[in-house]
């Protein structure tokens, strides 16, 4: 049963990687997301930020996106294989020796230049 589990969450991770293209994500990716707002189906917002953290669950994966707002650092955690995501595209990638970016909190200055 425990096995099986794994075997049915891969057999829906590539159904969904079938439907639409998924780029690999990784920290210090600069990413571009159409977004899909949940309260308006209709409305498509376009969020770009950095990726700060990655973490790999199957179908539950997540990520978190740390952008500017007005000056004021937001981050958002999205889920890989939602359906809210309409698109995901890699702009930049930035080599980094961390899996979890989380000092880009004091230094948000990289996202500035662009």
């Amino acid at each position: 049963m425990y096995c099986n589990f794994f075997i049915l969450d891969k057999e829906a991770v590539e159904e969904v990687k079938s439907q639409r293209e998924i780029p690999d994500i990784q920290p210090g990716c600069i990413v571009q997301l159409r977004v899909e707002v949940p309260e308006n189906k209709r409305r498509v917002s376009t969020v770009k930020g950095i990726v700060i953290a990655r973490r790999n669950a199957g179908l539950n994966t997540t990520f978190r996106l740390r952008r500017l707002v007005a000056g004021v650092g937001v981050e958002s955690l999205f889920p890989l294989y939602s359906p809210n995501i309409k698109e995901i595209k890699v702009l930049d990638k930035k080599k980094v020796r961390r899996a979890k970016l989380y000092y880009l909190r004091d230094k948000m200055n990289a996202l500035k230049k662009q």
